[in-house]
């Protein structure tokens, strides 16, 4: 297999509680290689655009307010099928339905704060990379 990059956010709910050490260490003994990674506050236009996709959905403005709310740390991970293996270690949106061990069942509060974002593709990796740190 070929190593394969892909994006993750930990989201604002995480950051102020002090796991970015405790997730990054997760997705470390998981066999991600971090390759770039910068803390951040999105602004309310930015969190509208990054989360363009799901604009017409009831949550949005709730999302868009949530990742407004504090810092957020979005990195680039590596590894061999790194798409599928983030979503796999940080488990089911909804923390209660997540897998024991998934980063979600250890650290998220809610569906809504839910603690890390990852890419679902690898097109949305792309573009997703391209929107934190892109030229």
């Amino acid at each position: 297999m070929t190593a394969e990059q892909t994006l993750a956010i930990i989201k604002p709910d995480a950051v102020a509680k002090n796991l970015i050490g405790a997730i990054l260490a997760h997705l470390e003994a998981d066999g991600f290689v971090v390759r770039e990674m910068r803390m951040l506050r999105l602004t309310t236009e930015r969190a509208r655009d990054f989360y363009a996709v799901h604009a017409e959905r009831p949550f949005f403005d709730s999302l868009v307010g949530f990742m407004t709310g504090g810092a957020c740390v979005p990195m680039v991970l590596e590894r061999d099928d790194a798409v599928a293996g983030l979503r796999q270690s940080i488990g089911a949106t909804d923390p209660d339905e997540a897998e024991e061990g998934t980063i979600r069942r250890l650290y998220a509060e809610s569906v809504e704060r839910n603690a890390i974002h990852a890419s679902d593709s690898p097109n949305n990796a792309t573009r997703e990379i391209e929107f934190f740190f892109g030229a």
